[in-house]
């Protein structure tokens, strides 16, 4: 037998959901079939036997529309209809009642991944040789699905390439868009590997109300400030699937072959949909597999089937690829790895994530000094007491603060930070002066951006999105 991967069981609960969907599928094709009957006999069997596994893995029968990690049967994934007291995460929506957020130990219980302990860290900074990223250091990427087997390959020389996403619903990004290219590339300067990223802007047309053309030009706008976080353009392809799919015969073949793997059933329990879902938000998970298989991309990787793939991302797209997971042995590839951030509160408090759509929920990549220090000093939820004698007294609560959060995520030195929580909660700093050292950390981090995104071409970003070889040589 196999060795499994470290931190998860043989199936997860998903992939078992999966299993007996699939195995229901050839039950009724074999009847539908007039096949022998000991042949739909034994199939038969192997859906009870799966179904059994379910039971005895969730305590529950399985329901073909209730997923495990979903909303109960009929409800349609919509988070109204979850609990007050309870969080709800998809691709979509995030929602909790806590001002703390998302309680991330319950999401990894509930998604089925492993949480990044100081082992896993330790094991990455001396496979790299270099000081974990803060993101790692702190818990924001807290989740992984089979990163010591991406080591295990990396130790023993073998290739593995990454691959993020973003998907361009407005012209201007947010402070937490850059969290995912920020750690990327720092984890591609690391390990030294090829990086693919996915410009979902077929998705965006699809879910907003957004013509083709708008829906691209948002992604040649994002593409600048994805570049400007400084990738290596030797080492890193961006793409646009509504360009891309016509231009490369292999990653549409991927896509069709998960499309085939993957029944109407299925992605309405893994993602929701209804009856009245155009037929294209059906069809676009597919759409998001396809980038964790290396053949999709030939000029690149040519026709090798085997490079595995790492895919950094906020823990709400994991849905995708737990799909992508359950069907990549069943097409011939490797199961995409994983490594999943927490959602980057809105300015109001840590019960949403923030959106594009809101100009004061988020700190936008193009925002002014003057209007970063506004939006920081007037919308940033505080942790604070309501009289500064109280708060002298009693403290501040960092867990919910909203400045604390961000210089969390942005401030590099782990010593000063660790001043500031104590200050904080003994009351030592006032809220005001927590929120003045939040700006001084963004005012420069923002405007340093906007140099380097000036110097950002049209002709920068078509080198960037041209199909080519890229510098890396594989074994």
């Amino acid at each position: 037998m196999a060795d499994m991967p470290s931190g998860e069981s043989c199936t997860s609960p998903l992939e078992l959901f999966n299993s007996i969907a699939a195995q229901g599928e050839l039950v009724r094709s074999l009847k539908a079939g007039n096949a022998p009957k000991d042949e739909i006999d034994s199939a038969v069997k192997m859906l009870l036997s799966l179904k059994m596994s379910y039971k005895a893995a969730m305590g529950e029968d399985y329901k073909a529309d209730c997923p495990p990690g979903n909303p109960t049967a009929g409800s349609n994934n919509d988070p109204d209809a979850t609990k007050a007291n309870e969080d709800f995460v998809d691709p979509w929506t995030v929602r909790t009642s806590s001002a703390k957020g998302i309680d991330y130990d319950k999401l990894i219980v509930q998604f089925g991944s492993s949480k990044i302990d100081k082992e896993l860290i330790n094991r990455i900074e001396k496979a790299t040789g270099q000081r974990p990223h803060r993101f790692l250091r702190r818990g924001i990427f807290f989740s992984h699905r089979d990163m010591n087997q991406v080591l295990d390959a990396y130790e023993n020389k073998k290739p593995f390439y990454l691959y993020t996403g973003r998907g361009p619903s407005s012209e201007a990004m947010h402070l937490g868009h850059l969290v995912p290219f920020i750690f990327t590339k720092w984890l591609q300067d690391v390990f030294n590997v090829p990086l693919v990223i996915q410009m979902s802007d077929d998705e965006k047309y699809l879910w907003k109300d957004l013509t083709l053309e708008q829906a691209y030009s948002y992604t040649v706008e994002n593409a600048k400030d994805i570049i400007a976080c400084g990738f290596d353009i030797n080492k890193t392809f961006i793409f646009s699937d509504l360009e891309f799919m016509g231009q490369s015969p292999g990653f549409y073949k991927n896509v069709v072959k998960i499309q085939k793997h993957v029944t109407f059933n299925q992605v309405k329990g893994i993602f929701g949909f209804t009856d009245s879902d155009c037929i294209g938000k059906i069809s676009f998970p597919a759409v998001q597999a396809a980038p964790s298989f290396s053949n999709s991309f030939p000029k690149i990787f040519r026709d090798r089937t085997d490079i595995q793939c790492l895919i950094p991302c906020a823990i709400d797209q994991d849905p995708y690829f737990r799909m992508t997971r359950d069907v990549a042995p069943r097409i011939g590839h490797p199961k995409p790895a994983l490594l999943h951030s927490t959602f980057f509160p809105a300015l109001q408090g840590a019960q949403t994530k923030m959106s594009a759509s809101d100009p004061n929920s988020s700190i936008f990549l193009t925002d002014t000094a003057k209007q970063i220090k506004s939006k920081v000093n007037k919308h940033a939820f505080s942790g604070g007491r309501d009289t500064v004698e109280e708060h002298r007294q009693l403290g501040g609560n960092c867990e919910v603060d909203v400045s604390f959060m961000y210089l969390t995520f942005f401030l590099e030195d782990d010593d000063r930070l660790e001043q500031i929580r104590k200050d904080y909660t003994s009351g030592a700093m006032l809220t005001g002066e927590l929120k003045k050292t939040l700006i001084d950390v963004l005012q420069p981090l923002i405007a340093e951006h906007q140099a380097r995104r000036k110097e950002v071409t049209e002709e920068t970003v078509k080198e960037f999105m041209t199909p080519r070889q890229l510098s890396f040589h594989f074994q």
